[in-house]
């Protein structure tokens, strides 16, 4: 007997500026999985369309099977199956943009599925947090729009919103990848007092900005002290980026994520166009190439597409 979802999971992007590790919100930019499984084979395959589809091999180390897997085998008692998965992607690899998220989020929401148990959101968040250990990208990812996330004995809690105001964002991605756990490698132990006073009056204002719909703010709302200025090295041009994407029109340019993509916050009145046309030349001045995505944010989270049980 065969089954089979579809999932559709939004890219992310985390931190938000000041929120390291807490803050993030969905973007309209989606990775799709269909699951397909049978008790009539066993193994793995995998079939990619889309952005990184020679990266991706069907194994147990792929962030999908590895999450279907871990909600499947707790809830079936390692029942053998076997595995068909399709991808079809437009989230860029490695990037800032959550990849890896909407592969555990669609891995632990297709199992929860296909097993029968029918996790909850909230169950899926801490399976995922489980997994991805810490909420920031996994939270938006599941729920939409923006969201505030902590954790508190293991257990991820989030409050999701939508902002007041009105916003587009410009994700200009970089031609290069960047490793969470190089980023991560990037940031000194230890910060000073004055640092972390900023980045908690930045996080605060930014959050009181959004739901206010107060956009003259984000100029010093989207500032950072905590991750930017020490990962900005690993990002060759950022600097010359962000000036252009406010040039432009931007209220404020950010590192999405660990990076590398960059992430421009403007009113959606800017000619979008003419921020990332600006953003990618100035990453070409540097001898960079790069793309321009323009983007909303997603308020639905992920999506069930199709079941067939």
């Amino acid at each position: 007997m065969k089954k089979s979802v579809t999932v559709r999971v939004p890219a992310t992007s985390a931190n938000c500026g000041p929120g390291f590790d807490s803050l993030g919100l969905a973007l309209t930019l989606y990775n799709e999985f269909t699951f397909t499984i049978s008790d009539e084979k066993f193994g793995f395959t995998l079939e990619v369309e889309g952005e990184g589809r020679d990266s991706f091999h069907a194994s147990g180390r792929n962030m999908a099977f590895a999450s279907f897997l871990s909600i499947w085998n707790r809830i079936t008692n390692h029942k053998r199956i076997g595995i068909d998965m399709h991808m079809r992607n437009q989230v860029p690899k490695s990037r800032g943009l959550g990849s890896s998220s909407t592969a555990i989020v669609a891995g632990v929401t297709a199992a929860s599925i296909l097993s029968g148990a029918n996790l909850t959101q909230d169950e899926i968040l801490q399976e995922t947090n489980r997994l991805e250990g810490h909420p920031d990208n996994v939270a938006p990812a599941i729920y939409g729009g923006f969201t505030i996330s902590f954790q508190e004995n293991g257990v991820a809690h989030t409050l999701r919103t939508v902002p007041k105001m009105p916003l587009q964002f410009i994700a200009v991605v970089p031609d290069f990848q960047l490793s969470t756990h190089m980023a991560r490698e990037a940031i000194p132990k230890e910060i000073a007092h004055p640092d972390a006073v900023f980045n908690a009056s930045r996080t605060a204002l930014l959050t009181a900005a959004l739901l206010e719909n107060r956009p003259e703010l984000l100029q010093y709302a989207l500032e950072d002290k905590l991750h930017q200025p020490y990962r900005a090295k690993l990002i060759p041009g950022l600097t010359e980026v962000f000036a252009a994407g406010k040039k432009a029109g931007a209220y404020q340019c950010i590192i999405s994520g660990s990076g590398s993509t960059l992430l421009a916050y403007a009113s959606p009145e800017v000619d979008g166009n003419g921020i990332g046309k600006a953003m990618v030349d100035a990453f070409a001045a540097c001898g960079q190439n790069a793309v321009y995505h323009i983007l909303q944010l997603n308020t639905k989270g992920t999506e069930i597409l199709h079941t067939e049980l």
